[in-house]
């Protein structure tokens, strides 16, 4: 169950247990079952202050994870805490032992504060790199209050439950019985969806100050500008609603120069690192709505604040292309999905469809190929478009079919997705496909709704920039994604976000 790379993880975490846990599994007489036992079983051998018992769930298999000396932390694990979990299986427990989590002490006091009994619980998929962010921040809820308790459901190992409630999108949240979070979110974006709140509300010091560079944006493009700029002894504040950006939505990055291959997670963790190792203000779970002109440039915020700062850069990337048919947004999280990695192990032995035949769409159409019982990849032009290599092992896949001129018209379901409707563009006959998902990936169109009435956009709504970075007005710039670049690829964005940065830090030399 545990390879030797994992069991030495887990013998340097366990090092730093300080009170005993209890693992109380209950289990039946199955596979899944078994496979919960033996995960348990060796997680207890590597060291003398973890047991485990037999003991009575509301699901089965699953296990609760305890401190000897307490009657219950409220954090249960329905199935197995592996991939992508199981750092939130290694945190629980540390946590449960007696280690403080590693939160700001306002969240803190705001999660004592309650006092009404929560049950959540997370469907989650082992390959869903959203999903740990929401276990987590759950997960430590329940470590700070008694009135909380969180249970992680794995949806491949409960598919049948998931199914009956109608889950096929993760990480989904159910709070006291009914659905209440679907996507990812930090502790303080779910603790201010409790509360009602619309956003997190700034302290004053953050208010007040004058920065040398605001960048607002969370991805490649707004890290690079903010390392650069902080690298030049410049006050440097990031402002998103989350960090990570595109690269969240990418498992594996092969094409960054000098590094074979990292998933998308892990670089924007490195990256983070990078901006609090340069003591770079991150100003997260906020919105920009309006960029007011002037010296200094001000910032609008959907909770009603203002920054301010003298020059400013605008990296917001862009966001999954929709396809703009009846049933589309319907359906969304209902059997229309944006996310293959995420939400694809929903799909096991189901029939999907993948609607885009570019790098993307092909690469859906592989990951799913191992997962689903068939994918039909529907291309509105007239030829497949990847990359050759991708053409090639798409094409040994026996339960792949490649449609071409394809032009998707509707999407049909009841309650769920059930099929999509296509016209053929040779002959413009109409067809209809059976399925019981849909992954869209048609490419990105840029997050610059909120800045259109501000700076020059072009047609396709990109914010136009020269080559040194610059906008049509003074002090703002930008980069990555959102501007009217060639290519929308993660290097690029760095190495745009990374001119502008050069170009605001001579702004404020020349402003000097």
């Amino acid at each position: 169950m545990l390879n030797e790379a994992l069991k030495k993880q887990l013998l340097s975490y366990f090092q730093l247990l300080e009170e005993a846990i209890v693992f109380t599994a209950d289990l039946q007489d199955d596979a899944d079952s078994q496979k919960v036992q033996t995960f348990l079983e060796e997680v207890c051998a590597l060291s003398p202050k973890l047991t485990w018992q037999k003991g009575n769930l509301s699901r089965q298999p699953s296990f609760a994870v305890n401190a000897a000396n307490q009657e219950s932390s409220g954090i249960e694990f329905a199935g197995l805490p592996l991939g992508h979990e199981f750092e939130s299986f290694v945190l629980a427990v540390l946590q449960v032992s007696g280690h403080e989590p590693k939160i700001d002490p306002e969240l803190k006091q705001e999660i004592s504060q309650i006092t009404t009994d929560l049950q959540f619980e997370t469907f989650a998929s082992l390959s869903c790199h959203n999903c740990p962010d929401v276990v987590q921040a759950l997960n430590i809820m329940s470590v700070l209050n008694p009135h909380i308790k969180h249970t992680m459901i794995e949806g491949g190992m409960y598919q049948a439950e998931a199914t009956a409630k109608n889950i096929m999108a993760v990480p989904t949240v159910f709070l006291n019985g009914n659905e209440w979070h679907n996507g990812r979110a930090t502790l303080a974006e779910l603790l201010a969806k409790l509360n009602g709140q619309k956003a997190v509300a700034l302290d004053q010091t953050t208010k007040d100050q004058l920065y040398d560079v605001l960048v607002i944006g969370g991805g490649p493009a707004a890290g690079a500008a903010a390392i650069y700029t902080a690298r030049k002894g410049l006050t440097t504040g990031v402002i998103a609603d989350h960090f990570g950006g595109q690269p969240l939505e990418t498992v594996g990055i092969e094409n960054i120069i000098g590094t074979d291959y990292i998933e998308g997670e892990q670089l924007m963790q490195n990256i983070q690192a990078q901006l609090q190792k340069y003591q770079v203000h991150l100003i997260d779970q906020q919105t920009v709505t309006q960029i007011i002109p002037g010296e200094p440039v001000q910032v609008q915020l959907a909770s009603g604040d203002q920054l301010q700062a003298k020059t400013i850069i605008v990296a917001t990337g862009a966001h999954w292309r929709q396809l703009g048919v009846p049933g589309e947004e319907e359906f969304r999280n209902k059997g229309v999905a944006y996310c293959p990695h995420c939400d694809g192990p929903l799909y096991k032995g189901k029939d999907v469809a993948v609607v885009g035949g570019g790098n993307s769409g092909i690469e859906a159409a592989i990951d799913l190929a191992g997962i689903a019982h068939h994918v039909t990849v529907l291309e509105f032009g007239d030829a497949i478009n990847a990359d050759k290599v991708l053409q090639e092992k798409v094409a040994s896949l026996a339960n792949v079919d490649l449609i071409t001129k394809a032009q998707t018209k509707e999407v049909i379901g009841s309650g769920h997705v059930t099929g999509l409707t296509y016209l053929d563009r040779t002959d413009q006959s109409e067809h209809q496909l059976t399925l019981d998902g849909i992954f869209v990936q048609i490419g990105l169109l840029p997050n610059t709704d909120w800045i259109q009435n501000t700076v020059a956009l072009n047609e396709r709504h990109e914010i136009i920039v020269d080559d040194h970075g610059a906008t049509n007005l003074p002090h703002i710039y930008a980069a990555g994604d959102c501007t009217d670049s060639a290519y929308k690829q993660i290097i690029i964005s760095m190495g745009s976000g990374a001119t502008a940065a050069l170009s605001a830090f001579d702004d404020l030399v020349r402003q000097q």
